[in-house]
């Protein structure tokens, strides 16, 4: 059994010269070896595939056809998603800030309930939150938006304050008030998986028709649906199978891929953390500060890759992974040395946490315990209303 990261180990592997910790899983099909799986498609409804240099077993390296199975933009979401989880589970309720936008008075077609900033595609400078309203003031013009407009390496406190996972899963502020100049932060922590020696398969399809509708009765979509055509040559007149009536005759295509393992590679970058200061109150630069900022995004998302772990392995429909062995996690300190290992479960990472987060109130560096409330703004709840209107008057199966 591997020791238990802790954090006096964190905190001296986050202040020395240490360049990452690396995890490498093997995984396996749920289904068992050999069982196929089925990667994202793209478009052209194609796998990302490619070649990658796999060292064997005899040290020897050689080209293996692989397949991406979860990307790297992917897996971050994932990452944020566990997270969002054990707020709403009361696991981390009021442990780490959110920026959330709250939509349950807006009425509504579908039901929106909120969006958060660990929901939002770019995070606390994405166009949901920036068309929020903070105490009936735009976000980005309120006294707690604006301090996002000053953030940076050198100044990464008002991210940490209100929206800390930005500092892990990167940002880039291009739509607040100085655009392509606004605040960057690159990902500190990569993740991704992907299918070895894979080969591409294929999947049938076909529908059987228990009232046996004939191709013949041609029938023509209207606003409420279809009616039946008066002929076969009547304008807009279709197949039943366009409005999801009918045998479908089975075919074939390419679909789904065998693989010999998947493996998940995920790399925190310590050199990226400690980029990052963070003054208080005005009282200049502290290396003591800093360093426990940086403590704490890496409990962070050492956290969050333990709790997405836990959550399981469901990539998509067929796709369901399981570890060939328990999740551990390495140290590079030095060039040429042995990496120590750590176990890291969801239990002992949110204990890390706690610590790493208290350890820096200690010292003056606070964020936010509860979520920073927001309300729609009235032209966001138009225009998605709007939205909402034309998708439900459209066909069903209209594109």
């Amino acid at each position: 059994m591997k020791p238990t990261l802790d954090l006096t180990t964190l905190q001296a592997a986050v202040r020395g010269n240490a360049a990452a910790f690396r995890s490498r899983t093997v995984l396996q099909p749920a289904g068992g070896e050999g069982d196929k799986v089925f990667p994202p498609t793209y478009a052209g409804a194609v796998y990302a595939t490619e070649e990658r240099r796999i060292k064997s077993d005899d040290g020897s390296w050689k080209s293996v056809p692989c397949v991406l199975l979860d990307s790297v933009q992917s897996q971050a979401n994932r990452l944020e998603e566990a997270l969002q989880q054990a707020i709403d589970d009361g696991t981390l309720a009021n442990v780490i800030p959110v920026i959330e936008v709250d939509f349950s008075g807006a009425s509504l077609l579908n039901d929106v309930r909120r969006v958060t900033s660990l929901e939002a595609p770019h995070r606390a400078s994405d166009a949901i939150l920036r068309d929020g309203l903070l105490d009936g003031v735009p976000f980005r013009k309120s006294v707690e938006g604006e301090k996002l407009n000053h953030a940076s390496l050198s100044n990464a406190t008002p991210l940490y304050e209100i929206c800390p996972t930005a500092l892990i899963f990167g940002i880039w502020d291009s739509t607040g008030p100085k655009g392509g100049l606004g605040a960057k932060f690159q990902r500190a922590i990569v993740s991704e998986i992907v299918g070895v020696n894979s080969q591409v398969g294929v999947k049938t399809g076909s529908r059987i028709d228990p009232l046996q509708i004939r191709a013949a009765a041609k029938v023509v979509k209207s606003k409420d649906g279809y009616v039946l055509a008066k002929d076969e040559k009547e304008k807009g007149a279709v197949s039943p199978s366009e409005v999801n009536h009918g045998n479908i005759p089975p075919d074939i295509s390419p679909g789904g891929v065998t693989i010999e393992y998947a493996e998940q590679t995920a790399v925190l970058s310590l050199p990226a953390l400690r980029r990052l200061r963070f003054p208080i109150n005005e009282g200049g630069m502290n290396p003591e500060v800093d360093a426990a900022g940086r403590t704490v995004l890496a409990a962070l998302a050492l956290a969050a890759a333990a709790l997405a772990v836990d959550n399981g392995l469901d990539l998509r429909s067929r796709c369901l992974l399981w570890p060939v062995g328990p999740l551990t996690w390495e140290l590079l300190e030095k060039p040429g040395e042995t990496p120590r290992e750590f176990t890291i479960t969801r239990e002992s990472s949110i204990a890390l946490l706690n610590e790493a987060i208290e350890s820096a109130e200690a010292l003056g560096l606070k964020w936010r315990r509860e979520p920073l409330k927001l309300t729609p703004a009235p032209q966001l709840v138009d225009l998605l209303r709007r939205s909402q209107e034309i998708a439900s008057a459209e066909a069903p199966d209209a594109e």
